[in-house]
């Protein structure tokens, strides 16, 4: 698993791109290497009065009108003197919202200590909203499983499982029967708000996949965009395991597993492989079977408390009958 902590420099470059916050460097070049570690940007005018014990290290601070006008208020000599205080910390960056324009000691400071400042016209309450997402998707915990990500009728199915037990030609037959690929082999997983996992294909080998005895192919050129996708929530895990006589399988359905991967749980069904059985059919079934407990319907145990109370109305009965014959 990958240490976390983005660079400023990615943040400057992607978040204007893909998020559109228009972020300016305006002071403080030299420290773009320096690592955002906390998704969480920080807005706090009581470090300006001198409450600065209050400042996270890692995390972005966010100075809005009141900060900048609590600055313009101060002599040029104090001014400085609570930037300086400010910049003992170990902060990544400072962020100046609603097109302020820094006072000039903030600029000479940040030149000084080597902290990037940035300025945007956005709102404050935008900025840090789009900032907390873009540095969630940054600074998840992730990790990278050997198996395939597929797109199952909406449902993310994670298929694991030793090399060469035939996770790739399953995931073939899916495509053929028109579930969509999202990553083959490498599987590259982060954790979203501690709650979920979301997968994604390493860019070198998006809609690749390799087949043994047909070499790599381009599942987008032979079967249309509609056939990939470049991220799925996973939502169950199939793990398939090669078929021994002497165990005992699950053959009602009603034993709950699950999958770990970054200390979240993903429910978990192991499929047994074994000639003559066709995995895509069971692993679509599988999935669909698995969106139908997501909606709160378990055909095992309708049918154990079917059974249940049917056993309970003959015990009745019986006792009935027993009791009428005394």
């Amino acid at each position: 698993m990958t240490t976390p902590g983005v660079p400023v420099s990615t943040l400057l470059r992607d978040l204007a791109e893909a998020r559109g916050v228009d972020l300016e460097l305006v002071a403080g070049a030299g420290g773009v290497d320096r690592r955002i570690t906390n998704p969480h940007p920080q807005k706090t005018g009581l470090a300006l009065t001198g409450f600065d014990q209050y400042l996270r290290e890692g995390r972005v601070l966010v100075l809005g009108e009141s900060e900048v006008r609590f600055l313009e208020s101060l002599p040029s000599a104090d001014r400085s003197d609570v930037i300086r205080r400010v910049y003992s910390h170990a902060l990544p960056c400072l962020v100046v919202t609603a097109g302020f324009a820094p006072p000039p000691e903030l600029c000479v400071e940040a030149d000084r200590a080597r902290l990037p400042v940035m300025r945007t016209r956005a709102a404050t309450s935008l900025v840090m909203a789009r900032l907390s997402a873009a540095l969630d998707v940054y600074l998840a915990a992730r990790t990278v499983l050997h198996g395939v990500l597929m797109d199952i009728l909406g449902l993310g199915v994670l298929i694991v499982g030793e090399s060469g037990i035939g996770k790739s030609e399953c995931a073939l037959d899916l495509v053929v029967r028109g579930h969509r690929l999202v990553a083959d082999d490498a599987v590259d997983l982060r954790a979203r708000a501690e709650a979920y996992l979301m997968g994604t294909c390493p860019e070198l080998t998006r809609h690749h996949m390799e087949i043994r005895g047909l070499g790599l192919i381009n599942v987008q050129d032979l079967f249309g965009v509609a056939s990939t996708r470049r991220s799925k929530r996973v939502e169950l895990v199939v793990q398939l395991e090669r078929w021994d006589p002497a165990r005992e399988y699950d053959r009602l359905g009603l034993d709950e597993a699950y999958y770990e991967a970054l200390g979240i749980r993903v429910p978990m069904v192991r499929m047994p492989v074994a000639p003559g059985r066709n995995l895509a059919i069971l692993v679509e079934v599988a999935a669909r079977n698995q969106l139908l407990r997501n909606g709160g319907l378990n055909a095992a145990r309708r049918l154990t408390d079917r059974l249940d109370a049917q056993l309970g109305q003959n015990r009745d009965l019986h006792d009935f009958e027993f009791g009428e014959d005394i």
